[in-house]
């Protein structure tokens, strides 16, 4: 569902976000303390492609075996479950040949607390490897569902539903430092404290410059048909 953020596609865990958001005091309130997009994810899914990334990131060594990139599945779950990972995929996984999922450079990226060497990603049974993989997610990226819908996740992302009502209508709230002109790290800070909001982006995300005010309009050709897909599930 393009027209919802990935936070809120669990019912459960979106349910707690909002309790927790419910008590929050003041009116800085958000549903996500964490960005689908920061420097440390991009590391996370590109360790393999780019050790040196991953090693100057983590001061000189590769993150914890068990919190690095090993599984998609392992990975589609706790995105799909835990109220602190709301992360999305990167452009790599549609537009290479999906190199960055293998360990071919024979890393020696630590070992799991269940004993197991990382390697290569461990990929879903229907995928035959790491570009058959790759292949099928951009072609499903060009299906005429996503291109019917498209313009919906545009919206949440750079668009009107980003902020304001819309926002809050889509559970897409984030904490608000990370939209553009919550802060002047220019002026009007000292060296502290600019240091420290540099670090939180940096750890957390920053939401991308909202560049339409208005919702998109949807790609031209083709039916809606996410419209179908919901009216089906519904009957």
């Amino acid at each position: 569902d393009l027209s919802r953020p990935i936070g809120s596609l669990s019912p459960p865990r979106l349910e707690v976000l909002r309790s927790r958001m419910a008590a929050m005091e003041g009116d800085a309130k958000f549903l996500y303390g964490t960005h689908y997009s920061t420097p440390a994810y991009v590391i996370f899914f590109m360790a393999r492609a780019a050790p040196e990334f991953c090693l100057h990131f983590h001061s000189g060594r590769f993150d914890q075996p068990d919190r690095a990139f090993s599984s998609v599945g392992e990975t589609w779950r706790q995105v799909t479950s835990h109220t602190s990972d709301v992360k999305e995929l990167i452009p790599e996984f549609y537009t290479t040949p999906g190199d960055f999922l293998v360990n071919s450079s024979g890393l020696d990226m630590g070992v799991t607390q269940a004993g197991e060497p990382l390697g290569d990603v461990r990929l879903p049974p229907w995928a035959a490897d790491a570009h058959d993989f790759t292949t099928k997610l951009r072609r499903a990226l060009e299906c005429d569902l996503v291109s019917s819908s498209i313009h919906l996740w545009i919206d949440l992302i750079f668009g009107h539903s980003q902020r304001g009502p819309a926002a809050l209508e889509a559970d897409n709230l984030f904490h608000p430092m990370s939209y553009e002109g919550a802060v002047d790290l220019e002026g009007g800070m000292d060296a502290v404290q600019r240091s420290a909001c540099l670090q939180q982006i940096s750890e957390f995300g920053q939401t991308p410059m909202q560049l339409f005010k208005h919702p998109h309009p949807p790609r031209r050709g083709g039916a809606p048909i996410l419209s179908h897909v919901r009216a089906k599930e519904e009957e």
